[in-house]
């Protein structure tokens, strides 16, 4: 199982950025939780957005209002679509998944490769 981030990059404050992710493999069999993860620079890992398989949400205050987090249960795919952004918002981005492999319901939690945000002021 891979997941593979993509729409990373630099911006100016205030402006907006849609991060990507794609769980590929034979041993996908589907994905329950999902969700986008930063770290910047010095600090913890920490939870940014998190989407069930049923669409529920969940945010980190500090992102609330300003990002989206949806996902394509078909397709295996999650979104980010981030507006606003302020230079606090600057770290690795990273997605997170919960892929269930097998029709016993084993499951396994993979990370992408994360992506770089940048935003200066």
């Amino acid at each position: 199982v891979q997941l593979v981030e993509s729409g990373g990059g630099s911006v100016q404050a205030g402006g907006s950025l849609r991060l990507s992710c794609a769980a590929s493999g034979r041993e996908v069999h589907s994905i329950t939780t999902m969700g986008w993860y930063r770290q910047a620079s010095g600090k913890q890992r920490e939870l940014v957005a998190q989407i069930s398989s049923g669409g529920s949400t969940t945010y980190v205050d500090s992102v609330e209002g300003r990002f989206t987090v949806s996902r394509d249960n078909y397709r295996n795919t999650m979104t980010l679509q981030m507006n606003a952004l302020q230079p606090e918002d600057t770290a690795v981005y990273y997605c997170n998944a919960r892929v269930v492999v097998n029709i016993e319901g084993s499951s396994v939690e993979e990370w992408g490769q994360g992506t770089l945000v940048t935003v200066s002021s």
